[in-house]
Formats: C-alpha cells, sequence, structure tokens
C-alpha cells in the first residue's frame, strides 16, 4: 500500500461567506515543499471570485492522467531499449451530465507527440504496444470512472 498526502489551505480573510462572495484562491501543498496556487474553473465560478492564474482541480485531473501516462510510457519504453527524446502531451478533458444528471468528467483524452531516438525507433505496431502497456499500468486512469483515450501521433 502506497499513501499520498496532500495539504490543501483555504482562509476567509474576512470576506462575509454566506453571501457566496467570496475568494476560491487556496493554496496545495506537497511533499518536498511545492506549493501551488489553485481556484474554481472559470467555468464554474466567474470573476472576481475565482484566481484567473491558478490552477484548477479540473485541470489538474487531466494533467494527473496525463503524466500518469508518461511515466508509465517512459518506464516502458526505457525497458524496451527505445530512446525518448521529446514527449509532449496536450491533452483534455470533457466534463458533461452523466446519466445521474450530475457534472462528472466523461473522458479524458492525451495526445502526446513523441520524438524518438533515431537509431531504433518503435514500428507502428510497437508505439501502439507501448502505449496500450502504459495505459493499462496508468494508476491514475485506472482509477477513474471515465473514459481515457490516447490518441498518439
Amino acid at each position: 500500500m502506497h499513501r499520498y498526502e496532500a495539504k490543501i489551505s483555504w482562509s476567509r480573510n474576512g470576506e462575509k461567506f454566506t453571501d457566496n462572495c467570496y475568494s476560491r484562491g487556496h493554496e496545495w501543498s506537497f511533499d518536498g515543499g511545492v506549493k501551488v496556487p489553485a481556484s474554481s474553473s472559470p467555468a464554474v465560478v466567474r470573476p472576481p471570485f475565482l484566481v484567473a492564474e491558478a490552477v484548477d482541480p479540473e485541470e489538474t485531473l487531466v494533467a494527473a492522467a496525463s503524466s500518469c501516462h508518461l511515466l508509465s510510457f517512459l518506464s516502458l519504453a526505457a525497458k524496451r531499449g527505445f530512446v525518448v527524446e521529446r514527449y509532449v502531451d496536450l491533452a483534455f478533458g470533457v466534463m458533461e451530465k452523466n446519466p445521474q444528471g450530475k457534472l462528472a468528467f466523461s473522458r479524458i483524452t492525451l495526445s502526446p507527440k513523441i520524438q524518438f531516438s533515431p537509431e531504433r525507433p518503435p514500428s507502428p505496431a510497437e508505439l501502439e504496444a507501448l502505449h496500450q502497456a502504459a495505459h493499462n499500468e496508468c494508476y491514475i486512469a485506472n482509477s477513474l470512472k471515465c473514459e481515457v483515450v490516447v490518441e498518439a501521433g
């Protein structure tokens, strides 16, 4: 078993609060001292009650799915003797009402573009197998209810 922790901090800072006109800005703190400013998504809360420069939980869920796939993919590629020079993913998630009428992610799409060392790039079949294996090993994808699709290019 592994345990992961994050400290999430928010303070009212004297705002009335019960009128629902308060800042959604807060802070995520992680081991190693990393602190990340966070807030509501602009799709959920309008300014001035959010911090536009901060990350929001929805985009970080998409980033977590992408990051997990990346790390699984890199490990598998190295084990199979493929040298990855660069990996860039423009991932996105779609939220819509689920069958119970609640907003939920229905799909996360990963679109990794990968540059391999020219000495031994994988064949298209090997690349597809790497992505499938990475997807199967990804802890985040295995934890989500929504579909996670890899559209490698």
